[in-house]
């Protein structure tokens, strides 16, 4: 199929929209993740308590996934590319705002716009690039999704890089002005491809349409699949720094191994995308999920050995996870409602964010030891890998 200015799928503007769209998801879940960075600075600079202030990133946690996720549901309907400059225009706006605010109730206003925009644009891209390949889907999806796991990777310490040179406020305007850019340059090249149908829904029919979704058996059973997909990982990063330390790792060489998680993940976010181009996105899928249950089995064991394999299980299966979710569901769903199916299921992950890391904290205090969090954690996959084969099970 040609259009105008010679756009074809998997073509040349294609693959130029993929590239873009990854460098902007470098800031999209970077940011959020690095509030643990965050913490003791912004205590300091704004005698602010840490405890105080992990409220404020709470809520910006939640306007990261269920809040993005609900505007993913009406903005299907609507330009992406003006979606993500009105989000370029937020945050951009916001840069400079730690200059003019120093109380708890305007940081958490802060802090709710920027996870607002950071959620929308990540729903918006995750959405609208894979419509721009039919071929080679899964490969560009894998693109963009390293942009996702690279930011996962390079954030934490970029930020507290800044932070400790050049000041919390100035900081932020700095990080957060190359974050507008990378989302004006996203919105000016990402818009919908010109062969592909979007939704004319009115915001009625977007509501009557979710409510007959949540209604099916199929989207109940995805949607607990899609969320615990992630919780697993949520759950482990609560207590994974910690356990890796109690096998014997200094702490920094614990950090580190943590991280590696996220390294491996941009390795086999690019591999699964190809690996969903010749086996379909389901068996590519719950194959993550079995590499996810197999890494964390490893965990249970005390040798260093076991636990480097552990580390590249489990980042293998993180970066399928996190790539493949969305060309499963645009196979199941209307294509039509690209967007609103990401915002939807961004919900689900979003509810178990808010849940995970409380429930591993929760577990390790109650019982002084890590074995309980590490079979949590195994029971998150197998529900996860059980809920999606029911849920995507042929009839």
């Amino acid at each position: 199929m040609t259009t105008a200015h010679e756009e074809t799928p998997d073509g040349h503007r294609s693959w130029i929209v993929a590239l873009v769209g990854a460098i902007a998801m470098v800031f999209t879940f970077g940011t959020p993740f690095s509030y643990g960075v965050f913490q003791r600075p912004f205590s300091e600079a704004f005698g602010v308590p840490q405890v105080t202030l992990s409220t404020v990133f709470a809520v910006m946690l939640f306007t990261f996934f269920i809040g993005s996720g609900a505007v993913g549901v009406f903005a299907s309907r609507l330009p992406a590319r003006a979606v993500i400059l009105v989000c370029a225009g937020a945050t951009g706006a916001i840069a400079p705002s730690l200059y003019v605010t120093d109380t708890q109730l305007g940081l958490t206003a802060v802090f709710a716009v920027l996870g607002l925009a950071l959620g929308t644009v990540f729903v918006l891209l995750a959405s609208v690039i894979p419509r721009w390949f039919e071929e080679r889907r899964g490969a560009a999806t894998g693109l963009i999704f390293v942009g996702n796991g690279l930011g996962l990777f390079v954030l934490p310490p970029l930020w507290q890089r800044v932070l400790a040179q050049f000041g919390v406020r100035y900081g932020f305007l700095v990080v957060m002005s190359v974050t507008a850019v990378a989302f004006a340059l996203a919105g000016i090249t990402c818009r919908r491809p010109q062969w592909a149908d979007q939704s004319a829904a009115t915001p009625g029919e977007l509501l009557e349409w979710a409510s007959g979704l949540a209604g099916t058996r199929t989207f109940r059973l995805l949607f607990v699949g899609i969320g615990l997909a992630f919780a697993w990982y949520q759950l482990l990063a609560a207590f994974a720094i910690d356990l890796f330390a109690s096998r014997g790792l200094t702490e920094a060489n614990a950090s580190t191994a943590f991280g590696l998680i996220g390294g491996v993940s941009i390795i086999s976010r690019v591999g699964s995308g190809y690996a969903t181009d010749i086996i379909g996105s389901r068996r590519a899928f719950l194959a993550s999920l079995g590499c996810s249950a197999v890494g964390i089995v490893l965990l249970f064991a005390p040798q260093m050995s076991v636990l480097a394999a552990a580390v590249f299980l489990i980042g293998i299966g993180l970066g399928g996870c996190a790539t493949l979710y969305v060309p499963l569901l645009m196979g199941i769903y209307d294509p039509e409602m690209d967007t609103a199916i990401v915002g939807v299921f961004n919900i689900a992950i979003g509810t178990s964010a808010l849940v995970m890391p409380l429930l591993g904290t929760a577990s390790i205090a109650y019982t002084g030891g890590y074995t309980v969090a590490i079979l949590l954690t195994f029971v998150m996959t197998v529900v996860s890998l059980w809920a999606t084969v029911a849920g995507t099970a042929r009839p």
